[in-house]
């Protein structure tokens, strides 16, 4: 069986590093005004900043369309048998049920679409291993099976400057983000059930990072191998900060770092900070 591996954009997985790993991808898009942008094609994350701040409404984001999709499904049909597809939260947008919806109208290729419940380079995780299993020539339901294990221990935490966009896109609760605006507090979100909720409310920028960075290292002290990503909204050096101190209590640990791209730094806003990890 010859498989292919496919994400979105949001995973934000790097050009190179997809090329690299054979990734396929779908964009999802940004609307500013009446000019809409594929993300990872037509716009970059630097562009993108640049336009929210000068932007006098917040942008739109969408999925990608079913047609879309299944033209992509289509193409791969001529080469490969099957594909495993690996999504952001079905909690926050239907990309993940477009493609499976997408999958039964085309013929010729198995569509395997997985919720990653999350999204960004957490999300990406999950197709870099589905990748590297694909090459090694494991068959879809090894990998499905692996992709499980990884949910098993799969953590990501982030940070917001300001909720409204979370507020304002639909992806927090109204009440939730008065709250949070009335006691200026900086809280630590997280999915649960593939939504977007609170996770803890802490008074400051510097403890909710703080807060989780102790996560991280309580992880990180039970003596297993972690996979990390500290993810930034246009701001690399906080990221880069976190990524070294961490790194230099545990050298032998897998870090990186990635970025909120267009469609989901819409939603968090430019200052935003994640932690995303699992064990190996």
């Amino acid at each position: 069986m010859k498989l292919a591996v496919m994400t979105d954009s949001t995973a934000y997985i790097p050009a190179d590093l997809r090329d690299r790993h054979n990734i396929h991808m779908v964009p999802l898009s940004v609307t500013f005004e009446d000019i809409t942008y594929e993300e990872e094609i037509d716009i970059t994350t630097e562009e993108f900043y640049k336009k929210i701040r000068e932007a006098k409404e917040l942008p739109t984001t969408s999925q990608p369309s079913i047609g879309y999709v299944t033209e992509k499904l289509e193409e791969l049909s001529k080469e490969y048998d099957a594909v495993i597809s690996v999504h952001l939260s079905s909690g926050i947008s239907g990309t993940y049920q477009t493609v499976i919806s997408a999958g039964s109208m085309v013929d010729g290729i198995d569509v395997y679409a997985y919720d990653s419940e999350m999204s960004c380079m957490v999300q990406g995780f999950y197709a870099l291993e589905a990748a590297e299993m694909a090459a090694q020539g494991k068959s879809p339901q090894e990998i499905i099976a692996r992709l499980d294990e990884m949910k098993a221990s799969m953590r990501a935490y982030f940070m917001v400057d300001d909720l409204t966009n979370l507020q304002r896109g639909g992806r927090l609760s109204g009440a939730q983000a008065l709250v949070g605006s009335l006691l200026q507090v900086k809280p630590i979100l997280h999915f649960s059930d593939r939504l977007i909720v609170p996770f803890e409310k802490i008074r400051t920028r510097k403890k909710a990072i703080s807060r989780m960075m102790g996560m991280l290292e309580a992880d990180a002290e039970k003596g297993k191998e972690l996979n990390v990503v500290f993810i930034h909204a246009n701001n690399e050096a906080s990221a880069a900060e976190l990524r070294d101190s961490f790194q230099k209590k545990y050298p032998a640990m897998q870090t990186s770092i990635s970025y909120f791209g267009p469609v989901i730094g819409t939603h968090l806003g430019e200052g935003a900070i994640g932690i995303g990890w699992y064990m190996k």
